[in-house]
């Protein structure tokens, strides 16, 4: 179950499973409340699996089995991805170094199997792998006033600066860990990590006190994260190769010891892949999965689509033929018009750094 059940439960949350996780949905309105988010701020529970690694050796264990540089140094952090031999993502981890230990952040769901598996390929190294995922809360704060919001409530410590840096502080005597974000909504975004037990003491002070705030869920987050064109693990990124959803912040081109590094390089060296992810503004809402069509010929799929609150038309983002030219498209049996457009859709007041370039 989410960390916040009992929160959720009493500010009218709708629920959902997801990776064995109960989460929650909206609290009633989501497009209301996604407008609130775009034009303030709003407070939500990210739905990480959280892994704790300790030991002497626990960042060369780390950095040599993902694909991003794992920080040598307290405070800095990094987006990254497991893939297979093949070059395919398996999860996609943020990973952030808390001296004497590394935090990672997972999709729900994957915390225990991944330790259990990284426990396995311990041999002589000196290290530990934890899971935390009840023990820690992960608040994320996003929208345009995330900064004043972080700043009305925290003590001790500024608002960290920068894309996946943090410090630690505390929030009514509290004591919390603050990240500033990548941005996947495309507005200014900060994750506030706290332990289990003081979790609704520090959402409700992250609402009620100083500037106000409203809380949202998976639905609101999705919608969000599709308008400011971050691609997500369930929907774009799980199986298949970086490259094709133009993931640039999370390789190092330069590594050559994790896995699927081999496939990956070789695309990079090919000069483009296969397919590259777009956005599609459509004229009817279609479903995942639905075939795009150029010229009466199928030229990629539609992985992901939402009614856009901010635009109040359908969105969608689709994987295309790499050298797709036309920006005019239609969808489905039904040949539903389509239009190819630059991401984001929304030009917020951060940006997000999973928005593709190739």
């Amino acid at each position: 179950m989410t960390v916040l059940e009992t929160f959720h439960a009493n500010h009218g949350a709708t629920f959902e499973e997801r990776g064995g996780r109960r989460l929650a949905r909206h609290y009633g309105r989501p497009e209301r409340t996604h407008l609130a988010v775009r034009n303030g701020v709003g407070i939500t529970e990210m739905a990480y699996g959280v892994l704790v690694i300790t030991g002497d050796d626990r960042v060369e264990y780390v950095d040599n089995v993902v694909s991003n540089r794992v920080p040598d140094d307290d405070g800095e952090g990094a987006y990254a991805l497991l893939c297979d031999p093949q070059g395919r993502i398996e999860l996609d981890i943020y990973v952030y170094n808390a001296g004497e230990r590394l935090l990672l952040f997972v999709p729900p769901g994957r915390a225990r199997g991944l330790a259990e598996e990284w426990r396995e390929k311990v041999f002589i190294q000196d290290v530990e792998i934890e899971v935390a995922s009840d023990d820690l809360a992960v608040l994320g704060v996003h929208g345009p006033k995330a900064t004043e919001k972080v700043a009305s409530v925290l003590n001790k410590i500024g608002v960290p600066e920068g894309e996946l840096v943090f410090d630690r502080g505390t929030i009514n005597d509290i004591g919390v860990t603050v990240i500033a974000s990548d941005d996947p909504t495309g507005e200014d975004g900060y994750e506030i990590v706290c332990s289990a037990a003081e979790s609704e003491a520090v959402m409700d002070a992250l609402i009620n006190y100083g500037t106000g705030a409203i809380p949202f869920g998976s639905r609101t987050w999705e919608t969000l994260t599709l308008e400011a064109g971050t691609p997500l693990f369930s929907s774009e990124l799980e199986g298949r190769v970086p490259n094709v959803l133009g993931l640039r912040n999370a390789v190092d081109f330069e590594k050559g010891c994790f896995v699927g590094q081999e496939v990956i390089s070789r695309v990079e060296n090919r000069g483009q892949p296969s397919q590259r992810l777009v956005g599609l503004r459509c004229s009817e809402l279609p479903a995942a999965g639905t075939a795009v069509l150029g010229d009466d010929e199928t030229v990629g799929e539609i992985t992901r689509a939402v009614q856009s609150p901010s635009l109040s038309e359908p969105i969608a983002l689709a994987l295309v033929e790499f050298g797709l030219e036309s920006e005019d498209v239609t969808v489905g049996d039904e040949s539903v018009p389509a239009t190819v457009t630059e991401l984001p859709f929304v030009e917020g007041s951060g940006r997000s750094a999973r928005v593709p370039f190739y």
